[in-house]
């Protein structure tokens, strides 16, 4: 019969003695949730941590935990509550990348990097998906994104724009192929609606901007000579001088408009006939010009 294993005590531990082995990027809006709800009814859930002796001391490695521990911080507190668990640093990492993936709430960015780390550490597909709690046709279907580089389409998966099975075929097609991937997902009804546009634009976007979400296009020369600073300038000028002839020709025939309109309006054979057809009233701003004109 095997021994139940220990449950792990919880201490206060200095918050100055742990160090973040698996650091992330913190939504704003989120974190400030999470310091709030702090602040008002206090630590839910110890932060996990395992004990390391160094030379200098003792200090702790941080499993999960990060948003708590950096609120305690933020909140002026010295000490926090630990679970103090036995492992070593690579299964540190490892409990921290699953724990980050287990969450209910995850952007695809989170499992691009989690996911990654489970994979480059040696663990097969069905592992992954034994810790994680997802199915391995999710993972198979995330891993294979994250090979190709397909970030688009992965956050696209995440926040259930697109099946994984559409997000594959669309991976491994080429532009032809990607409206066939299309046509063929409208048909089994996994693809309708406003999830099909979303999906179109996406494309569009894929193909303008590249597959990755952080893509940045080649940088242009910044170097202008004289001779390039002489032909944007006289280029300038020649736009300005054409808007300057414009505006003259315009002005030129709202005065010759004006100017009939007032020698028309004077005829009172002319202005009977208008009143006779309902034409009696004329646009304000014309009205206001025509009388400036009279006035002056």
């Amino acid at each position: 019969m095997t021994k139940p294993k220990p449950v792990p005590a919880v201490e206060m531990i200095p918050i100055d003695l742990i160090d973040v082995v698996n650091p992330r990027i913190r939504n704003k809006r989120l974190f400030k949730e999470i310091v709030d709800n702090i602040a008002e009814i206090g630590l839910k859930k110890p932060i996990t941590v395992t004990r390391r002796n160094r030379p200098d001391g003792v200090r702790y490695d941080l499993v999960c935990g990060q948003g708590r521990l950096e609120a305690f911080q933020i909140l002026g507190q010295t000490e926090i509550p630990a679970l103090i668990v036995d492992a070593d640093r690579e299964d540190c990492l490892v409990m921290s990348l699953v724990e980050n993936c287990a969450r209910r709430k995850h952007r695809a960015i989170d499992l691009l990097y989690d996911i990654e780390g489970l994979k480059r550490r040696g663990y097969r597909n069905r592992e992954i998906a034994g810790k994680t709690g997802l199915s391995l046709k999710y993972v198979r279907g995330v891993i294979l994104l994250i090979e190709k580089g397909e970030q688009r389409l992965l956050r696209a998966v995440e926040s259930g724009q697109v099946p994984v099975s559409v997000a594959i075929k669309i991976a491994e097609s080429d532009d032809t192929g990607v409206q066939r991937v299309l046509q063929q997902a409208y048909e089994k009804k996994l693809l309708r609606g406003r999830k099909l546009l979303v999906v179109k634009r996406l494309i569009e976007q894929r193909q303008r901007r590249g597959k990755g979400l952080a893509t940045t296009a080649p940088k242009r020369d910044q170097t202008l000579s004289t001779a390039k600073l002489l032909s944007v300038y006289r280029a300038n000028a020649d736009k300005k001088r054409l808007l300057v002839r414009k505006a003259e020709a315009t002005r030129d025939r709202l005065v010759f408009v004006v100017e009939a309109l007032r020698r028309l309006l004077a005829d009172e054979n002319f202005v009977t006939l208008l009143r006779a057809e309902g034409l009696d009233d004329l646009p304000q701003n014309l009205a206001v010009r025509m009388q400036a004109g009279r006035e002056g």
